[in-house]
């Protein structure tokens, strides 16, 4: 390969590690601020997100999905949080073999008291980089969203993602 046709092929991987080790950095930056200021952890403050953009709760099993992790992670956290009377854990009225979750009221004002300051940390991490450049990369990253989602698809339904003229899920 020459050099030009090895930077082209190396450059998806390179825009991969680039994006993880930003995420990893400022992942780093939310979980220490978070234990420090807070003494709480990012599972719990993930999960707190969730639970506050939905009035009534939502199921154990929506909320491992969402938070991408098992029922068991998420059952063990739940508990603790019931626990501190931030959260509260009910059966649903349809089924009650499930069980739904919310936060409780005082789960809501702990968790409002976060939100500033987590906007804060993102905002300082990323102060270095002009706002329109931010819009740009956002714009940029929701086409790369789309872009893995497609693959992801095809892998899942057994297709091998991919050919020389662009993915088969990109519109053309």
């Amino acid at each position: 390969m020459t050099g030009s046709a090895n930077d082209e092929a190396t450059l998806p991987l390179k825009v991969w590690l680039a994006l993880f080790s930003n995420v990893r950095q400022i992942e780093w930056l939310i979980r220490t601020n978070l234990r420090e200021s807070f003494g709480s952890t990012l599972p719990r403050f993930d999960l707190l997100s969730q639970l506050y953009r939905v009035a009534d709760g939502m199921t154990m099993s929506e909320l491992s999905t969402r938070l991408m992790v098992s029922n068991g992670n998420v059952t063990g956290l739940i508990a603790r949080l019931v626990a501190e009377r931030l959260v509260s854990r009910v059966a649903d009225p349809q089924d009650k073999r499930i069980q739904r979750v919310a936060l409780t009221p005082k789960g809501r004002r702990v968790f409002e008291t976060m939100i500033p300051a987590n906007q804060a940390w993102v905002s300082a991490a990323m102060a270095g980089v002009p706002r329109d450049d931010l819009v740009e990369l956002q714009a940029l990253l929701q086409k790369l969203k789309v872009s893995v989602s497609g693959a992801v698809q095809m892998h899942k339904a057994g297709e091998v993602p991919g050919d020389q003229d662009g993915p088969p899920w990109a519109a053309p």
